[in-house]
């Protein structure tokens, strides 16, 4: 009974750590940024290979697919 009480109150205090913490981590986040995939879609590192990969399309070798061009 001890150790059910004890574990009780260990999980309570993780719930209101986490609950104290959540704002502050929602308040980090600038209020233009942007989240999921759209924030990556502005990175560098993604803009470089969507380049190279439509080059590589102009030349006429592989697509998206992983197979050479027919033509």
């Amino acid at each position: 009974m001890r150790s059910f009480a004890i574990g009780g109150l260990v999980g309570a205090a993780g719930v209101l750590a986490t609950a104290r913490r959540s704002p502050l981590r929602r308040s980090r986040r600038p209020g233009n940024a942007q989240g999921g995939l759209a924030a990556f879609e502005d990175a560098p590192c993604f803009l470089e290979l969507v380049g190279e990969e439509a080059q590589r399309y102009r030349e006429g070798g592989e697509t998206s697919a992983g197979t050479s061009n027919p033509t």
